[in-house]
Formats: structure tokens, sequence, C-alpha cells
């Protein structure tokens, strides 16, 4: 990832509290050459992405044509995540999306926009997001 991302995640990521730790698990994409059975690729990854989900987590897959929250509702989703207690796994899909055995597996499917947003923009959004999230739990300034 560019130098950028990788700041403005690990800003983000620190504002977090220690009993909302956010910790990035990047998998490594399958092979894309030309003439690649995409559907094979797809379908490892989601493999991966499941074999990596923390078990007992509740798996959220951001899918375009998911949920879509507004700042208000994720601070009370957020809320409510807290208090079940569990991990909670953030599925970012590859270029492709997600696997179908992923999507049919998440306990919810979240949108953060009808738009493709770059895999780099993803991460930066989200993790900004739930700081947003939180400090209106916290009753913060930042949302101001």
């Amino acid at each position: 990832m560019p130098a950028w991302v990788e700041q403005a995640y690990a800003q983000y990521a620190k504002r977090m509290p220690a009993h909302i730790r956010v910790r990035l698990r990047q998998l490594s994409p399958g092979k894309r050459s030309k003439g690649a059975d995409i559907e094979r690729v797809l379908r490892d990854e989601g493999e991966r992405v499941l074999a990596a989900t923390p078990k007992g987590a509740r798996a959220i897959a951001l899918e375009r044509r998911g949920r879509q929250l507004d700042t208000l509702a994720l601070a009370q989703a957020l809320r409510e995540w807290m208090a079940q207690g569990r991990d909670i796994a953030l599925w970012i899909g590859g270029p492709e999306g997600l696997a179908e055995n992923c999507l049919i597996q998440a306990q919810e499917q979240w949108s953060l926009s009808a738009l493709t947003l770059a895999h780099p923009i993803v991460r930066v959004v989200v993790v900004e997001q739930l700081y947003r999230a939180w400090s209106i739990i916290a009753n913060l300034p930042y949302h101001r």
C-alpha cells in the first residue's frame, strides 16, 4: 500500500481505545494472470478469509449492495457490537469483491457506498468511520 494509506490507517487505528482495538489483517490475493480462473481465485480467497476469521467473531462483509448506515446508525451498531463482547471481523474483498461463500456466511453486509471504492481507500474510510462512531459514543467533539 502507498505510504499515505498506511499513515492514515495507522493514525485512526491508534486513536481507538484499548477496549476497541482495531487490527488489520491482510491476506495475500490470488494470482490474477492472463487466463486465470477468476472463479477459482475468488473461491480460494474466500476460503482464506474464512480461515483467518477469529472463531466466534461476528462477520460483516463490506459489500456494495449491503445495508448503508449513516454515521449515527454506525455508532449505534458499534454500541451493540461492543455490548455483545465478541470480536468483529470486517471482510473487505479483492478486486472482484468477496466470494459467494463469504457473503452467505457473513452475519450482515455493510455498504460504504454504492460507488466502487479503490482498495486502499476502503481501509482508511472504515477505520475513520469506526473512530467517528466511537467518538459519538464517548461524547467526544471529533464528530462535529
